[in-house]
């Protein structure tokens, strides 16, 4: 394996980077359902003062053709181009409180190389903490809460958090192998998977963002500004409300979700608010199979976004 220290290029503000802070995570990419980390990543970006203190080789880690950048055309010529990018912020939350924040996209190629600089990089900060959040859709009612997955080492985070608790294989995000390998090391990591109404899985749903700042502020102690996500999800759920009232079917589906979930949160004997009326758990394949349809859609979307 090529040294890892290639694959990045540290800033001059590097150097002012306190010791012992917590780093948070959040690449797009993979299965962003309800554009929750394209959401908290960019909320974080445009709410927060942040510094840039790292940088990824693009050329390196980017699959271009799979990702094609953008550029504007503008009339007779070509203007604004802006390559995707991978980068670690100094950041600070709204009572300043400061922290690492890793964002851009998920890299395609290379991941134990990368996995490798960013264990560097912990070394470098002396990290107390990691956290990481991704999103999948999942047959959940939208007037619920938007229910977690917790994976990691903090047990008490998993105890108190986590919804559903499967023994499934799932495909991997490259900060999958990153958790793996700090839980090697016995280092405090935490990953949250976000449990979207797959119904709402190819929209941009504010609650889903809400929920991943929840998440990240339990396991940092990190405080973030959420006024503007809270207006925007009432808004949001509003519409969609109106919707489910004029569309019978909608209103079914969304009503046995809600049946199911209720139940689990009562005590009932289904072990998940995911289970079916006959109170059976979908399986790894059933589950699979509905990531795959989201993805499907994502990608017939952006190919349709690109012609």
């Amino acid at each position: 394996m090529s040294d890892p220290e290639e694959l990045y290029e540290l800033t001059a503000d590097a150097d002012g980077v306190p010791q012992g802070l917590h780093l948070v995570m959040g690449l797009t990419g993979f299965a962003d359902a309800g554009g929750a980390v394209a959401q908290f990543t960019d909320y974080l970006l445009t709410t927060l003062d942040h510094t840039v203190v790292a940088s990824f080789d693009t050329d390196t880690l980017l699959d271009y053709r799979a990702r094609r950048p953008i550029i504007y055309f503008d009339q007779d010529h070509l203007t604004n181009y802006q390559p995707p990018s991978l980068r670690l912020y100094l950041a600070r939350d709204e009572i300043g409180q400061p922290f690492l924040f890793l964002t851009g996209f998920e890299p395609d190629f290379r991941w134990e190389q990368f996995t490798a600089a960013m264990l560097r990089l912990v070394d470098r900060f002396t990290v107390a903490s990691t956290t990481w959040v991704h999103a999948i859709p999942m047959p959940v009612p939208h007037t619920r809460p938007v229910g977690v997955t917790v994976s990691g080492n903090r047990s008490d985070l998993i105890e108190n958090r986590s919804v559903w608790r499967p023994h499934t294989q799932v495909a991997a995000n490259v900060l999958h192998l990153l958790e793996y390998r700090l839980q090697e090391r016995g280092a405090s990591t935490v990953g949250y998977v976000l449990l979207i109404p797959h119904y709402l899985g190819d929209t941009e749903f504010p609650a889903a963002a809400l929920s991943a700042l929840e998440s990240t502020s339990a396991s940092t102690g990190l405080i973030f500004p959420t006024d503007r996500l809270r207006e925007a999800n009432r808004e949001f759920v509003a519409r969609i409300d109106d919707q489910v009232q004029s569309n019978p079917e909608l209103a079914k589906l969304v009503g046995t979700l809600e049946q199911r979930y209720d139940a689990y949160m009562e005590g009932s004997p289904l072990r998940s608010p995911l289970t079916d009326e006959a109170g059976e758990l979908p399986s790894a394949d059933e589950i699979a199979a509905e990531l795959e349809n989201f993805l499907a859609l994502r990608r017939s979307r952006d190919d349709g976004a690109a012609s």
